[in-house]
């Protein structure tokens, strides 16, 4: 089993806080530097020193100065001097590609959102098999694809199937969402359910009821809501009938001749 040395602190970097903040202050000026916060051993003779930044609109970064000491040198050289966040720093989020940052509901009439060739979501509708296809041979498909009356040139491969399936259960028209938790039976025994064909349709449906939330939208079928067919309400719950109307007969309405 390897193990990792510690590195010894060099006592001459370590105390050289005074020296680091003399460089820090030459750099960026005695105001915006606050107390010594510590020292970070970073190599054999290497230390960075780190003081509190008192920059307005900087709260909780500090100021980072590296010194290191050649060998057999009594002095240390000031490497670099930094701005790094603390543990309390406002930063900014980590960047995410635009592509993982589309989200359902995101594009708008007139957008694009091309697919890669390679989607592992997509297979070709006729397949040469599980080998990578050449420019040439992607041609090829399509122009087979078309001969033959598929219609499409890549369908729904396993893959993207599942990642669909797991997405759906995963959504708030899957069973963990909390309309489901309340709901008095589930969309299995719905007649408002349409069943779909193929593998899903052992765990999905679609919605047709009107006054449903899910209306339209594919639900698991051990989802459910308050709007099932089948569900009553209990007598004490039932709206009180109303009398018939009474027409009065008797009393006469005054009415204005001038009109």
């Amino acid at each position: 089993m390897s193990t990792i040395a510690r590195v010894k602190p060099d006592a001459v970097a370590v105390a050289a806080a005074e020296v680091a903040r003399e460089a820090l202050v030459s750099d960026v000026g005695a105001a915006v530097v606050g107390e010594h916060l510590g020292h970070l051993v970073e190599a054999e003779r290497v230390v960075t020193h780190q003081f509190a930044c008192t920059q307005p609109g900087y709260v909780g970064w500090r100021w980072s100065v590296t010194v290191a000491r050649a060998p057999r040198q009594k002095h240390v050289t000031v490497d670099e001097v930094v701005l790094i966040p603390g543990d309390e720093a406002i930063v900014a989020p980590p960047w995410v590609p635009y592509r993982e940052r589309m989200q359902p509901g995101d594009m708008g009439p007139g957008d694009l959102l091309p697919v890669d060739d390679d989607d592992p979501r997509l297979v070709p509708t006729y397949s040469f098999g599980d080998d990578p296809l050449d420019p040439d041979e992607k041609a090829q498909v399509r122009q087979v694809a078309q001969d033959l009356g598929l219609g499409r040139v890549r369908t729904l491969s396993p893959e993207g199937r599942d990642m669909a399936a797991q997405r759906w259960y995963d959504s708030d028209q899957g069973p963990g969402s909390a309309i489901a938790k309340q709901a008095p039976q589930s969309c299995w025994s719905c007649g408002f359910l349409m069943r779909l064909a193929g593998p899903l349709s052992e765990t999905f449906g679609v919605c047709a009821n009107g006054d449903a939330n899910d209306d339209g939208r594919v639900v698991s079928l051990d989802h459910g809501c308050g709007a099932h067919s089948e569900v009553r309400l209990a007598k004490k719950h039932e709206p009180q009938p109303l009398p018939e109307h009474v027409f009065d007969t008797l009393a006469l309405d005054p009415l204005d001749a001038g009109r």
